[in-house]
């Protein structure tokens, strides 16, 4: 992060990659001189504050991307330097592959709030990259605009750390979600039919295509187990209140 005004939008980075698994933030002469304490930032760095705490601040761009074999430069507005430039999902592409070689270290170089990087910049990466927003109104935040670079980086390189794209759920087995059997299905669709006659809904001596309809909707939808359990209860509860509703002894 080039010169960042605001302390809270570096804490916003700081939580902004820790979520997709990174952790070296690289600060160039911020506008704070305390920012890696300042309350603002590490209340929105939120659970991130290790990563706030351990950010590293240089004196200049170029001091920063010394260690880097390949740095983009994310900007909003067009620039006629360098290489062509690619959007942010092509710069993930490319680092990974780059990381792929020993030693490589990639950059993703954001600029100021209000202005964003200067040309001399830059000319110091090697590639300028995009976020294909709404190019009526394109403007993120710099903290916003740094997430989704960390999103597309995390989903590049998630083949070369082996790690899941989803949760784990360690294992635990939930048999209520199972797919309920075929019998258990039919038991539901006849008891659901007696609950629409209880209710009055159905007529069973103009039934139509009712009947037919509903059990096609419950058969193609595949129901759980524990939605089958749901839908019976559901059915004792519509056939026990008409029954209340119809008994000679109600109060």
């Amino acid at each position: 992060m080039v010169s960042p005004s605001h302390p809270g939008n570096v804490g916003s980075a700081a939580r902004a990659i820790k979520t997709m698994g990174f952790h070296a933030l690289h600060l160039v002469n911020p506008g704070t001189d305390d920012v890696l304490h300042h309350p603002d930032a590490h209340a929105l760095a939120s659970g991130a504050v290790d990563i706030l705490e351990q950010a590293t601040i240089h004196a200049s761009l170029a001091d920063a991307l010394a260690p880097t074999t390949l740095a983009f430069a994310l900007t909003a507005r067009a620039r006629a330097l360098g290489s062509a430039p690619c959007d942010i999902r092509e710069a993930a592409r490319q680092s990974a592959s780059e990381l792929a070689h020993d030693d490589a270290q990639i950059a993703i170089v954001l600029g100021t709030e209000r202005s964003g990087l200067t040309n001399e910049e830059i000319l110091l990466c090697q590639q300028v990259c995009h976020i294909p927003a709404n190019p009526a109104y394109s403007s993120l935040n710099v903290s916003q605009a740094l997430q989704l670079a960390a999103w597309e980086m995390r989903y590049a390189l998630l083949p070369l750390t082996h790690e899941a794209r989803l949760p784990d759920t360690h294992g635990r087995h939930d048999p209520g979600a199972d797919p309920a059997a075929s019998e258990r299905v039919q038991a539901l669709l006849d008891h659901f039919e007696q609950a629409l006659v209880a209710v009055g809904f159905l007529d069973p001596l103009h039934p139509k295509k009712l009947v037919p309809r509903i059990r096609q909707m419950f058969t193609r939808n595949r129901l759980t187990t524990d939605e089958v359990d749901m839908m019976r209860g559901l059915c004792t509860a519509m056939i026990r209140t008409a029954q209340h509703a119809h008994s000679p002894d109600k109060t």
